[in-house]
């Protein structure tokens, strides 16, 4: 929580991949960091943090269903980049699907 409250003064700009990572994952600042990560993840939707592989991905990917409906054109987006994906693990494809679903429900 103290590496999250720091980052919180940092620019927008100078975040890396496990900031925003972490952030999203304490639903902080999400209306300006998730169309930040959307933009990463579209050019390497597997862009990895500290963690492994796809972290970014599951991060953004495990926000609550009800953040998406405020975002439409972001799940949108996010729905097409997870579309194209083949040769995840089952953890992360389990995501995908409950996104793809959420966001089809809603």
């Amino acid at each position: 929580m103290a590496t999250a409250h720091a980052l919180r003064s940092r620019p927008v700009g100078t975040l890396t991949v496990e900031d925003l990572r972490l952030l999203i994952g304490q639903d902080i600042g999400l209306p300006v960091l998730l169309p930040l990560a959307v933009e990463v993840l579209r050019d390497n939707p597997l862009a990895e943090g500290d963690m492994y592989e796809g972290d970014l991905l599951r991060a953004v990917l495990t926000r609550n269903p009800a953040v998406w409906s405020t975002y439409p054109e972001l799940a949108r987006q996010l729905t097409f980049i997870v579309d194209g994906l083949s040769g995840l693990s089952s953890d992360l494809r389990s995501k995908v699907e409950r996104f793809v679903g959420a966001v089809q429900n809603s």
